[in-house]
């Protein structure tokens, strides 16, 4: 029997979105004391404090001080819990010894991390000790990757319900989306760029849709980087800025839980414009925007949304299923708020949730591979989100 003091600790509270996730935590399931054991942890306790009287919490929830350049500090912090969820990053430049002691202690571990060479160098380091310990480490646990990967999981449940095969190939398509970036989103990306340029090999694992699969490598994958009209969709699709990240996480979940996809899967995800001249001329200007997503002046560290930006907030992604013999099928995965921030820490948060009630063995993997239709029912009940088929 697993006694430690909390059920969770939300690491990186005083920052943008630790904060966020702090407050989803408040409203929905309150005090520490009163059912989930939470408690807020960062590098300054009087920040900490200011920020627990700031979002309402009880004043008795629990602080931890906690440092990124303490490792023993980070050590001991897992110790006291049973999940860890961390907002500090770049995960890159700041994770390596949180993640390193939540395997040696067998703590779970949840993040918002889309690096994927970092990735895929802490699946190479710790999915075996993970795997021994129980540790489950769950990196892209917000809008970069949840919607998608289990878009395509549940798509492939109905499929098989439906068809008694899953769909081969599945489109990915975000038909709509109202959100902003913030400085840690900024920040993520320009790590990963300097990372390339000292390492080369890094970019290898942009490109590779495979990179998270070590040992499996599968068919060649539509590249997603072309605007092209899709007659069943009516509109003009463009690349999609998170498509690099997110493409390799579903690939990962059917690599972990022994291809239910098929050794033959093929996916790619775009962004839906619209019919016609104006729909062309906007999906060749996402091209640019992928190459350069927050332009001359990005964000600073710590920036985000507003909260009438979170709250006005929306995305709207369909999943298209499709079969050789011309069989199709649709799924929509819907959520409220602005999908960087506002949504995304709530589905932080109900990745801890869910990974409390989970059985599933340890090792490095993804939200899909972890707790798959558990995490489904969790973000329907806390998160506002919707996964439903459409035909």
């Amino acid at each position: 029997m697993d006694t430690r003091e909390f059920d969770i600790i939300v690491y990186g509270a005083t920052g943008y979105t630790g904060r966020l996730v702090a407050e989803h935590f408040v409203r929905e399931y309150g005090a520490s004391d009163s059912g989930t054991k939470w408690a807020m942890a960062g590098r300054n306790e009087d920040k900490l404090a200011a920020v627990r009287a700031e979002i309402g919490a009880s004043p008795v929830t629990p602080m931890i001080v906690a440092d990124a350049e303490d490792p023993a500090s980070l050590e001991a912090m897992c110790r006291r819990a049973k999940v860890v969820i961390s907002t500090v990053g770049p995960y890159q430049l700041y994770a390596d010894a949180l993640v390193e002691a939540c395997v040696k202690t067998g703590t779970d571990y949840a993040d918002l991390c889309g690096e994927p060479a970092w990735m895929a160098e802490k699946i190479a380091e710790h999915h075996t000790a993970a795997q021994e310990s129980g540790a489950r480490i769950c990196f892209s646990s917000g809008f970069d990757s949840i919607p998608f990967d289990l878009g395509v999981l549940m798509l492939q449940k109905e499929a098989k319900e439906r068809h008694g095969s899953p769909a081969p190939r599945v489109k990915g398509r975000v038909r709509a989306m109202k959100g902003t970036f913030s400085g840690g989103t900024a920040a993520s990306l320009g790590a990963t760029m300097k990372a390339a340029v000292k390492n080369p090999a890094v970019v290898g694992v942009l490109r590779d849709p495979f990179a998270l699969t070590p040992g499996f490598e599968g068919p060649d994958q539509p590249s997603g980087m072309v605007p092209h009209y899709e007659e069943d969709l009516g509109k003009w699709a463009a690349p999609f800025v998170m498509a690099a990240i997110n493409t390799k996480n579903v690939h990962r979940t059917n690599f972990l839980r022994g291809h239910p996809y098929g050794t033959d899967f093929r996916y790619d995800e775009m962004v839906l414009t619209s019919p016609g001249d104006a729909g062309k001329a906007a999906a060749d200007a996402l091209v640019q925007m992928v190459k350069n997503p927050f332009g001359s002046k990005p964000p600073k560290l710590g920036e985000g949304p507003t909260k009438e930006e979170r709250e006005n907030g929306f995305y709207d992604v369909v999943f298209v299923g499709e079969w050789p013999d011309g069989k199709t099928m649709r799924y929509a995965v819907k959520g409220k708020f602005d999908p960087g921030y506002g949504s995304t820490s709530r589905m932080l948060g109900e990745t801890a949730m869910a990974l409390l009630d989970s059985d599933a063995e340890g090792g490095v993997g993804t939200p899909g591979s972890f707790l798959g239709e558990a995490l489904v029912d969790r973000l329907r009940q806390h998160a506002h989100l919707s996964f439903e088929v459409e035909n």
